[in-house]
């Protein structure tokens, strides 16, 4: 979640938080976290389109060990409701 949060926060992208709503989430696991991994997230924004008033964002997390493993993708949609 916190990783999700850098994106949402970047003021690059002016997203208004109070308007977020929760669209979508899916997971891809490649095998589970286990005690002593460290975790490295790398965020990626796929799509960003606008529809009827409202914007729709597109995220990736990838989480991967500190030695490049694969632990899991994470796909997020964020819908930005519009002013109306």
């Amino acid at each position: 979640m916190a990783a999700s949060r850098q994106i949402v926060d970047d003021p690059a992208l002016g997203v208004d938080y109070s308007r977020v709503v929760h669209g979508d989430q899916r997971f891809a696991y490649q095998r589970p976290v286990v005690a002593g991994d460290e975790l490295v997230c790398v965020n990626t924004v796929e799509e960003i389109m606008s529809r009827g008033g409202h914007d729709f964002m597109t995220t990736r997390t990838d989480v991967i060990t500190s030695g490049g493993e694969p632990v899991v993708s994470v796909w997020s949609k964020l819908v930005v409701r519009g002013e109306g």
